[in-house]
């Protein structure tokens, strides 16, 4: 049982990634059923003659909706609170406060103690008192008002409600007190009094009258009521209605042909809308359940066979197949989030990022089919399917065109402007074709797409996210990794210059093979670039840096020279694991040489010890053979280059001889066995070759010398 588990282990994770991904986006379908007709307002009906198959109320449009709600709440009257507790607390701690200042206001102010000129028994300062007291009891049985924020700047006619006594009665706001209103009042009031019977400056009054701080003794007693303000705003929304008429069963609605008035696109939508939800009760629920579960394992499954049987690599890949999974299931969950909210849009999320993504990580063929299928399971998400299919697949087939190769920030605006055409142009010759009015499409369609090319800019940060989480791979990227300016290849420049050089020109004849068979040149050229980054371990064994014409070979046994040549892909490998680089970049470190012989020291091994059986593994690379298109090309190029320095003759038939010879052994050799390379492709590699180092390395004029005395 565990052996079979073992065996079988590799197809069962993946379809355990598989049947999550299917529950996820089961679990997000909307639980309701699907109206089996698709229409368009002002479009002519094209199916039968549709009857009521039941009554249903005819439900009104949001923008009337809307409208009624604006219109209730147009002359909706706010709710504040009459608190009478608060003119006797008010006019209590005036009196204290008052009398508690009484000897500092009577030696700061003595005309305080002065007797009143129409009645000699009273002072200032008593009637001050009594008459502020008097003005304080009238301010707050009037009502002294404290609005909120959002009703300060409302006019004085404004009408509001006030609770007296657990009555509410209408009042305007003008009516009322404020605070700058009530301390005019009190200040007016000891203004006067000092002004009638004391000869003192308007100064003194006014420092009198700040220093009895009026301001404390004014506190609200109409007080807004939030609570109660709310409940009575909703229940006037509450009470508006939903629907506006009723269709009873087997009433006609509309006949075939005829013109979809926004009358009948109600009665239409209200069917709908009725159909759906009454499709997702009782056990019809269990049906749409089933019948939702059936297509979606359904489309899962061809992406499954698709990956098995064209796009074995992927398959393989566990991380790349969990990658594609999680991609389509978070495009259906942002539809399934559109189509609960009304506030975002289908149209404005970037289908278009799918396609891309998938196309910089793996190709154009595995892009557009992941593309389509999800397109195809968020239409469900959509009332007008064939509209929705028709504008997006056009628009991934543009972004994919627009970013085949992504090696700059400028492709990707372009891209986004590129796919905003494509949803404008297409959704317009569609409008035309349905309304035949210009003036009759939905121009905020436009501002949709809009948003939609603005969040394609997002591509940039997900690439970089998606290459460090998942272990991918993009252009943008082996450019980077390709500049000669990065620290690992400055040190080869400086410490193995002959090795940096080898590795452009390997770079340069790769790169060309891979444009003429196909694959990835940016990727082959970055290989190419740190394939031999394992030689900065110990640059002067190799022939290419030694420019003293010493060879330290010369004095080291065969064996072991051949040892220390095989180390420098062991060293790459741990250095460029120090540095970080990609997986990829480590394939062609510990594939440029495959299961190939260092055969200058075999070969001379043998011929020092004849008759002698030598150990093979001591002079074979460790492998493994090339896997990949790439990786076959470097191999081929690397060695080719590398053999073309020891040509004494650069005869157009000594440089066909020597790539036919180098690649052929290489074949002899099983080198090529696990590499996706025909027969027929290596031909065109081989006429690259050739065709390259006959341009590098063809005849120059020698220059004539000037004669004597000229």
């Amino acid at each position: 049982m565990i052996d079979s588990i073992k065996k079988y282990s590799k197809a069962i994770n993946r379809i355990l990634l598989f049947i999550a991904a299917i529950l996820l986006v089961i679990y997000i379908f909307p639980r309701q059923g699907k109206f089996r007709y698709e229409y368009t307002h002002g479009r002519p009906w094209t199916h039968e003659t549709l009857i009521a198959p039941f009554d249903f109320p005819i439900h009104k449009s949001q923008a009337e909706l809307r409208a009624e709600r604006e219109n209730a709440l147009h002359n909706f009257r706010p709710y504040f609170n009459y608190e009478p507790s608060v003119s006797g607390q008010m006019t209590q701690f005036f009196e204290e406060t008052y009398v508690s200042q009484l000897p500092t206001l009577l030696s700061t102010y003595p005309f305080l103690t002065n007797r009143l000129r129409n009645n000699d028994s009273k002072t200032v300062y008593n009637h001050i008192k009594e008459l502020a007291q008097q003005k304080l009891i009238s301010i707050y049985n009037t009502g002294l008002i404290s609005l909120p924020e959002e009703y300060e700047e409302l006019p004085e006619s404004t009408v509001i409600m006030v609770v007296r006594n657990n009555f509410a009665e209408p009042y305007e706001i003008g009516e009322f007190f404020n605070y700058q209103s009530a301390y005019l009042e009190l200040s007016t009031i000891i203004f006067d009094i000092i002004d009638k019977n004391s000869n003192v400056s308007q100064d003194q009054t006014d420092n009198l009258i700040s220093n009895l701080q009026l301001n404390r003794y004014l506190e609200a007693n109409i007080r807004f009521e939030p609570e109660r303000t709310e409940q009575e705003r909703q229940n006037i929304l509450r009470n508006i209605s939903l629907t506006s008429g009723i269709v009873l069963a087997g009433q006609r609605i509309i006949e075939t042909g005829e013109l979809i008035t926004e009358e009948t696109g109600r009665i239409l939508d209200s069917l709908r809308l009725e159909y759906e939800t009454s499709l997702g009760r009782g056990n019809s629920h269990y049906f749409i359940l089933a019948g939702q579960a059936t297509i979606i394992v359904l489309l899962f499954v061809i992406i499954f066979l698709f990956l098995y049987y064209f796009r074995t690599d992927v398959y393989n890949n566990l991380l790349s197949v969990l990658f594609l999974l999680m991609m389509v299931s978070s495009m259906i969950l942002m539809a399934s989030i559109s189509h609960r909210t009304d506030n975002f849009p289908i149209y404005v999320i970037p289908f278009a990022i799918l396609p891309i993504i998938v196309r910089i990580f793996f190709d154009s063929r595995l892009a557009f089919f992941i593309h389509v299928t999800t397109v195809l399971l968020a239409a469900f998400y959509v009332s007008n399917s064939f509209e929705f299919v028709i504008l997006q697949i056009p628009a991934g087939l543009t972004a994919m065109f627009s970013l085949f190769r992504m090696v700059r920030r400028s492709q990707l605006v372009r891209a986004a402007i590129l796919v905003f055409l494509s949803y404008s142009l297409f959704y317009t010759g569609l409008s035309l074709w349905q309304e035949g009015d210009f003036l009759q499409i939905n121009h905020n369609t436009y501002f949709y797409f809009l948003a939609n090319g603005v969040l394609l800019l997002m591509i940039y940060p997900l690439i970089y996210i998606f290459e460090k989480l998942f272990g991918f791979l993009s252009d943008v990227t082996l450019v980077e990794l390709a500049d000669t300016n990065h620290p690992v290849l400055r040190r080869l420049a400086e410490k193995a210059p002959g090795t940096f050089q080898h590795s452009i020109q390997v770079g340069n004849l790769a790169q060309e093979a891979v444009y003429k068979i196909g694959g990835n040149p940016l990727l082959v050229r970055a290989g190419a670039m740190y394939h031999d980054i394992g030689k900065l371990w110990s640059p002067i064994y190799f022939t290419e840096n030694q420019s003293s014409g010493m060879n330290p070979h010369d004095n080291m046994p065969y064996d072991e020279s051949a040892q220390l040549v095989i180390h420098h892909i062991e060293n790459g490998v741990k250095m460029a694991q120090k540095e970080k680089l990609p997986r990829q970049i480590i394939d062609f470190i510990t594939t440029h040489q495959g299961t190939m012989k260092t055969k200058y020291f075999y070969n001379s091994y043998v011929n020092q010890n004849p008759g002698e059986d030598p150990d093979v593994s001591l002079f074979t690379y460790p492998g493994p053979t090339p896997f990949t298109k790439e990786t076959a090309v470097l191999m081929m190029a690397d060695s080719v280059e590398a053999a073309s320095r020891s040509l004494k003759n650069y005869s157009d038939d000594e440089i066909d001889r020597l790539v036919e010879n180098i690649i052929n052994d290489q074949i002899a050799e099983n080198q090529f066995i696990d590499a996706p390379i025909t027969f027929k492709e290596i031909t065109e590699v081989k006429e690259v070759f050739k065709q390259k180092l006959k341009n590098i390395y063809h005849a120059r004029v020698e220059y004539p010398k000037l004669k004597k005395g000229k």
